[in-house]
């Protein structure tokens, strides 16, 4: 007969990580003893947990009473003994280990090193264990965390390697030191050599892909993971969704996702999150509804893709709800969903309900918080608020020059140009370097970058010819360059003219005299995407009748025969 009054193995699970979560280990440890029989799983979750707090006595008793320890617990064992300083009781346990992996030998040796047993590698070299390919992997991870690749390079090329365990640790480390190119190179080697990727290499070379924002070379990688028969491996599919909704791509984003046969919550958040991105507000929230069905728990993050796609898609109603429901527990709302809502207020004008949030926030707000406040107070020209919320904003980070530049694009636009002129003189006084706005276009694996009224590009004469062709065509449309994006007080002719050769339209016009004809171009922007170049893109579409991809500093515009996926909400 089933008691329906005892929880079963998952609440059991999902609660203890809640406690242990939330350090409330006395809480865990009741619950722990009321299971009848705890699996291996859950005695690992306690033992860590204990290990994670400093109570390693508690964590030590607990492990050696354990009647079946399997190779995770050993690990997490060993990690706890390191958190908590205690180098001899580490190596105890790691001698006594009936078997090792990669993580227990990265654990150690990390750890010899972390204590200030720097001569770890030369005494592993002396004794032959250099030779040992979980070693190798050790150290080559251990040398990329520490940012020492040249090292990390030298143990690689020791030996030949045919184990795909220790390429994969340099493809790894090298993507994790941005050096993606690197990275991506000597994943073409080891194909080259024969050595088969597995679900971990592919996903480190589909990372650096998005590093790289190279759609071409991503689907590359992933014809090769067809091959394999690993595009319906979940750890393999969520990097391809990452991949593809990064570059741009939200339809194969999409098909990828719909094709993995146990997705797992890094999978419905990764196209939550990637929808939330490209505005497409009411796939996010069905996905959403998709994924409670699916009885998977919602976390953060999808929090955070939630209040980004109500953000974008302008569903302030849905935002307050969302933002109500996860506030019942107080330990799942951070900083960055203040921020998001404040973001949600902001944007549909509702400034005061937005400052009045962050005045009655439980946790002090940091300058993320008040710089969403100056960015919707920038949108709305509402001055007053944006002063405000730039006092808290200097008071916290006082170097940040987003802040000084939205306050004083704010005054460019109301023609207050001695107050644009004191904020400058206060930027310049203060050593603060405003961010440089650049747009780019990758094409056959290589990036192509543009600044405003760039010149230097090798193609620059046509990009020009071709940019003055696409004006003709604008006026003919009844384009009339909105002068208050032009933020220098000058004269009209110059402002129109400034306008006209924004970053992001030389990116564009280079990638339309650069690719066939009917094909879509994408282009990456390091800053929001200005009011004026987001009018004219619309038309420009139309005249090339392509679709346009921009990303700019906060989301994608899909731009199509006249329109943008944004309905001009942004």
């Amino acid at each position: 007969m089933v008691n329906h009054t005892q929880p079963s193995t998952p609440s059991y699970k999902s609660l203890l990580s809640h406690h242990l979560k939330n350090r409330r280990l006395d809480e865990a440890r009741v619950l722990f003893d009321q299971i009848p029989v705890p699996d291996v799983t859950l005695c690992t979750m306690m033992v860590t947990g204990y290990a994670r707090n400093g109570r390693l006595g508690d964590a030590l008793e607990m492990f050696y009473e354990m009647p079946v320890k399997d190779i995770v617990c050993w690990n997490s064992m060993v990690k706890g003994c390191l958190d908590c300083g205690d180098l001899d009781m580490a190596r105890k346990l790691f001698d006594e280990m009936p078997e090792r992996n990669v993580v227990s030998w990265t654990t150690m040796v990390s750890g010899f090193l972390q204590f200030g047993r720097v001569e770890i590698h030369g005494q592993i070299v002396k004794v032959g264990y250099h030779f040992d390919e979980f070693i190798s992997v050790s150290l080559i991870t251990f040398y990329a965390n520490c940012k020492q690749m040249e090292n990390a390079c030298k143990v690689f090329h020791d030996r030949m390697h045919k184990n795909v365990v220790v390429w994969t640790a340099l493809i790894t480390g090298y993507g994790s030191n941005c050096k993606h190119e690197d990275a991506l190179k000597v994943f073409g080697d080891m194909i080259k050599i024969g050595v088969l990727p597995n679900q971990s290499s592919l996903t480190s070379a589909l990372n650096s892909c998005c590093g790289l924002e190279a759609l071409d070379r991503g689907k590359e990688i992933h014809s090769a993971g067809i091959k394999l028969g690993l595009e319906t491996d979940v750890f393999v599919g969520n990097t391809l969704i990452v991949m593809y909704m990064k570059c741009g791509n939200i339809s194969d984003g999409i098909a990828i996702f719909k094709h993995i046969d146990e997705k797992n919550i890094v999978s419905w958040n990764s196209i939550i999150v990637g929808c939330a991105q490209h505005g497409c507000g009411f796939w996010t929230l069905t996905l959403f509804s998709r994924m409670i069905r699916a009885r998977v728990d919602p976390d953060e993050i999808t929090f955070t893709g939630l209040l980004s796609a109500c953000s974008h898609s302008g569903m302030l109603q849905k935002g307050r709800c969302f933002f109500k429901y996860f506030s019942q527990d107080k330990s799942m709302v951070k900083l960055e969903h203040y921020a998001c809502m404040v973001d949600v207020l902001g944007r549909c004008g509702k400034l005061e309900e937005a400052e009045e949030l962050i005045n009655d926030m439980p946790i002090k707000a940091n300058y993320t918080v008040w710089l969403a406040l100056l960015s919707a107070s920038r949108m709305h020209s509402n001055i007053d608020v944006a002063e405000r919320a730039a006092k808290h904003i200097f008071d916290l980070e006082p170097h940040c020059s987003a802040a000084y530049v939205l306050l004083s694009n704010l005054y460019a636009s109301a023609n207050r140009w001695g107050d644009v002129s004191r904020i400058r003189g206060k930027m310049k006084h203060s050593g603060v370097v405003k961010q440089a706005g650049s747009s780019w276009v990758t094409l056959m694996g290589l990036r192509h970058e543009f600044l405003s009224g760039d010149r230097s590009h090798p193609f620059s004469e046509k990009i020009y010819e071709k940019l003055d062709w696409l004006g003709g065509k604008l006026k003919e449309l009844g384009y009339v360059p909105d002068q208050k994006f032009a933020l220098h007080d000058v004269e009209v002719e110059q402002k129109e003219e400034a306008l006209s050769y924004h970053s992001e339209r030389l990116a564009i016009v280079f990638g339309l005299i650069s690719t066939v004809e009917g094909s879509t171009i994408t282009v990456m922007k390091n800053l929001r995407v200005c009011g004026d170049c987001h009018s004219a893109i619309k038309l420009i579409a139309k005249i090339v009748g392509r679709e346009i991809i921009v990303r700019d500093s906060s989301r994608f515009h899909h731009f199509r025969n006249g329109n943008c996926s944004c309905g001009d909400y942004w």
